[in-house]
């Protein structure tokens, strides 16, 4: 279901981050004939944190104020300057869709230069050729923030004009396939399927008015 889907992925870490090896502390030598499914059992057990605790610790997304169902969990605080409707500000980003079981249809992280270094997303704030929740996102952060947001389909792809749209046709054709599924719109699905999931890392703002 997209519910799943989209508390999975949300719930991931960033991307970006590299997993920590698990080392598992034993107080008994192993047997000489330890079987492989028994190492792994023994590995899920020593890694498995306290489910109360866990969930405790969770962070929660939150709604940002105006966005139109915009939900936000900021996986790292900026220090820089806010930017403003007419700002012109360079992002880097990953777009999941929750439809589809999270999968990725686009990151800037892919899109490279003539040096090989990935390209920003560079867009104008208030300019309507972005999606809505990505502007929401963008507006209430700092430069050097990196924040994670759910956007429902009001706020997401509501045509194939819109920003950011994946450079890759099949890429491109699946994403919008999806959302715009006539089928599934009619048979009452059109409130999941734009789903969307970005994390969102606010470089800087290149331009003001």
């Amino acid at each position: 279901m997209v519910t799943t889907a989209v508390a999975a992925v949300a719930g991931a870490v960033p991307p970006a981050r590299k997993a920590q090896a698990v080392t598992v502390a034993t107080t008994t030598a192993l047997p000489p004939t330890l079987t492989r499914r028994q190492l792994l059992a023994a590995v899920a057990t020593a890694s498995t944190l306290p489910t109360a605790a866990a969930s405790a610790a969770a962070p929660r997304f939150a709604e940002i104020p105006g966005s139109g169902g915009v939900k936000a969990l900021d996986l790292r605080e900026g220090s820089g300057e806010i930017p403003a409707v007419g700002d012109q500000v360079a992002v880097h980003y990953y777009g999941r869709l929750a439809a589809k079981q999270g999968w990725r249809f686009d990151s800037t992280y892919d899109h490279k230069d003539e040096t090989g270094d990935p390209m920003p997303f560079v867009f104008t704030l208030g300019s309507g050729k972005v999606i809505p929740g990505m502007e929401a996102a963008v507006k209430s952060m700092r430069v050097g923030g990196l924040r994670r947001v759910i956007i429902p389909p009001s706020q997401g792809y509501q045509n194939t004009s819109q920003e950011p749209v994946p450079p890759n046709f099949f890429d491109r054709q699946r994403l919008f396939t999806t959302i715009f599924n006539p089928t599934r719109l009619a048979n009452g699905e059109g409130s999941t399927l734009g789903t969307l999931i970005f994390d969102i890392e606010l470089i800087n703002i290149r331009q003001r008015p």
